[in-house]
């Protein structure tokens, strides 16, 4: 149970699926998702769903990242968004989402933009399903080395945009030799840089690929989503990752997030809180300020006071 820790939940989604269209959510399956089934995601989570979820803890703040929303219509997501806080009162910052490597990139950048709780953008580059094969991705169209995206990421600049990262571990050197370009463009490498190989050559890869990217000073990472595909939660597990990452990071650049509700397939909002808490017992308490309020508040520019 909460000590009341203030916390910001820098990585959080919110669907309704009887309003709104979600592909993978409704006849799109992803083949390749990251945790397996997902079929318990497939109903509506909506701000009483996740206040219910984390009840208890003094959650001040929150961050709604894409959800996958209908492509065709992504400025509409941050549309709904904003609709959905001032009935609400959450989420307090929005995380769209805009294909870099489209012709219409900027409008849509552009669009977004129109809202006033707009800070990133999480566009997912093309990545490979394995280690082994991240050279196969290499160079194609919606890849890191696309011409296209890159001239799409290069806007994030220019509209003071942060970009949050999600891909494996294994393509996170290709990322350095992007946002080392842009060093006005703020990162946050997303759910702890998936270190989904938890035996000790994954481990190790995990860890030297972690630190690569961590040798950009502009780039943070999210303390998030520890699960692991057909594989139950655990707590020693992930208190050693958890630990490393921030070893890897400090503290000045990592931040709590949930990843509700997807994170519940393998753990709800206490058991990962909890975890995390665990991990960073010893740390002194401006450090678990830093990591569970202060630093998502300044990085998505929320005021929390």
């Amino acid at each position: 149970m909460s000590d009341k820790l203030k916390i910001v939940d820098a990585h959080h989604h919110l669907w309704d699926l009887d309003k709104n269209y979600y592909p993978w959510l409704a006849d799109k399956p992803e083949t390749h998702f990251f945790l397996g089934d997902y079929e318990d995601l497939k109903h509506n989570f909506m701000p009483a769903d996740y206040r219910a979820e984390t009840q208890g803890y003094d959650v001040v703040a929150t961050v709604h990242v894409d959800a996958e929303w209908d492509r065709n219509a992504q400025v509409a997501e941050t549309k709904w968004l904003h609709e959905v806080a001032a009935e609400h009162g959450m989420p307090n910052a929005v995380v769209g989402h805009v294909w870099l490597a489209k012709e219409n990139c900027e409008e849509v950048l552009s669009d977004h933009c129109g809202y006033p709780m707009m800070r990133g953008i999480r566009s997912k580059p093309i990545t490979s399903l394995t280690p082994e094969d991240k050279e196969s991705v290499k160079g194609k169209p919606g890849s890191m080395q696309d011409p296209n995206w890159l001239a799409g990421y290069a806007l994030l600049q220019k509209y003071g945009l942060t970009y949050d990262l999600r891909v494996p571990h294994w393509h996170l050197p290709e990322a350095v030799e992007v946002v080392s370009q842009f060093p006005e463009t703020r990162v946050v490498l997303n759910h702890t840089g998936f270190p989904w190989d938890r035996s000790e050559a994954g481990l190790a890869a995990w860890r030297e690929n972690m630190r690569i990217i961590a040798e950009v000073p502009h780039v943070m990472v999210k303390i998030s989503e520890h699960g692991v595909k057909d594989a139950p939660w655990d707590d020693d597990d992930n208190r050693r990752v958890i630990r490393e990452a921030i070893e890897i990071f400090g503290f000045d650049r990592c931040m709590f997030a949930s990843n509700l509700p997807v994170c519940r397939l393998r753990a709800g909002f206490s058991t990962v809180v909890e975890c995390v808490k665990s991990a960073v017992a010893d740390a002194a308490p401006e450090e678990r300020e830093k990591l569970f309020s202060k630093n998502a508040a300044d990085f998505y520019r929320i005021d929390i006071g």
